[in-house]
């Protein structure tokens, strides 16, 4: 069966990238042909100088990168928990840990030699936006890690070295090619692109113009008037 192919440039610390997977997951559920879609995740960093300081919030970093207030960050944080839960998800903005998510991304990398890339990304963005745990911290990681049943000492190996660095960087690159400002970001078969968690429906409607056209109908080029037999048995 020939698979159609769904890449997803996101960063961990991306709510609307956890918001945009649930609705794709909620698209697959309905489409009548999951089983030849293959989801790839691709990395991509939203901040890849991120060095959070102990105890810094996250009201306090969005006030201070967008130059407004903190109530003004908690009033977005709370639109985007709203939109959240709407999806099923149950965002914790309160106790959310900023982090760098190099670490992560590497993780997922990991993740994916052994099978279960899907799952660890689920697993952290998890981790990260309900859960408030550090994901640049090595032994959260590992922790995670163990919930995935990933091997301890590749994950180890992983998490002490710069393993994964340029598949990360790669990622990124690819991401550069095509365009990418934002995330979540979402190719299809190669030929369609979405920017954003777009609704559920949008992604149905792509799903299905992309399945269509991965089966071309064959063109008739002979007659239709030729020698032939039907259906009811009239040669």
């Amino acid at each position: 069966m020939k698979k159609i192919s769904v890449e997803i440039w996101s960063d961990i610390a991306c709510p609307f990238c956890y918001i945009g997977k649930r609705r794709l997951e909620n698209a697959l559920a309905k489409f009548p042909h999951r089983d030849a879609i293959d989801v790839q995740w691709r990395s991509f960093e939203l901040d890849a100088e991120a060095n959070p300081q102990p105890g810094e919030g996250m009201y306090k970093r969005l006030a201070a990168k967008y130059g407004n207030t903190e109530e003004w960050a908690r009033q977005m944080s709370a639109n985007m928990t709203e939109m959240a839960a709407g999806e099923g998800l149950a965002f914790d903005f309160d106790h959310l840990v900023p982090a760098n998510t190099l670490r992560a991304h590497r993780l997922v990398h990991l993740a994916q030699q052994h099978g279960r890339q899907d799952a660890a990304k689920e697993r952290l963005f998890k981790a990260y936006l309900e859960e408030g745990r550090d994901i640049n911290d090595v032994a959260t990681l590992q922790q995670l890690a163990a919930d995935l049943e990933l091997p301890a000492e590749d994950v180890m190996r992983v998490l002490t070295s710069e393993a994964f660095t340029q598949e990360v960087r790669h990622d990124e690159y690819q991401a550069r090619q095509i365009g990418v400002r934002g995330v979540p970001y979402f190719v299809f078969d190669e030929k369609y692109a979405v920017s954003g968690a777009q609704p559920t429906e949008l992604f149905e409607e792509v799903l299905a113009k992309v399945w269509e056209e991965s089966r071309p109908q064959p063109v008739e080029l002979a007659s239709p008037t030729g020698a032939s037999c039907d259906l009811d048995g009239n040669c």
